[in-house]
């Protein structure tokens, strides 16, 4: 993932599981990936948010239906003022709703740029032929080596 990122961060975050998900599974998968993710760009790894409330499971939820329950469900977490660049790391982007969401709060508590770096991106429904033909595609697969389009 770090190989692929043309972002120059201050810091890498993550969007952070609620409390009860992160006891099912054991670990934080965003966090994970930005603690590898951070020192292969030379920064630091920190949490600089906190899920506010636990919502519930966005998988079968339209766009809309998304950012509605996303709303006001992170807050700033950070010690001091937060960086200027920050890279937020997720695993699965769908919609950007919860990406947005975090980059929000980030910007509102005084970050300037937020960069998004994701796994993995959720596809919906029938692809068209366009996303991975057209040679300027932003939706595409990238392995280690390969430099992004």
């Amino acid at each position: 993932m770090a190989s692929v990122s043309e972002f120059t961060p201050d810091s890498v975050t993550w969007v952070p599981l609620s409390a009860s998900r992160r006891a099912g599974r054991g670990y934080d998968q965003a966090r994970a990936l930005a603690e590898v993710v951070a020192p292969a760009l030379g920064v630091p790894a920190v949490g600089m948010l906190v899920r506010t409330r636990d919502t519930p499971a966005q998988a079968r939820r339209t766009g809309p239906q998304r950012r509605t329950a996303m709303h006001g469900a992170f807050r700033f977490a950070g010690r001091g003022p937060p960086p200027e660049r920050v890279l937020l790391v997720d695993d699965v982007l769908t919609t950007g709703a919860t990406a947005a969401e975090c980059a929000g709060v980030l910007r509102a508590s005084g970050t300037r740029t937020v960069g998004l770096l994701v796994a993995a991106r959720a596809i919906t429904g029938p692809l068209p032929a366009r996303c991975y033909t057209s040679p300027d595609s932003r939706l595409s697969l990238w392995l280690p080596g390969d430099r992004p389009r």
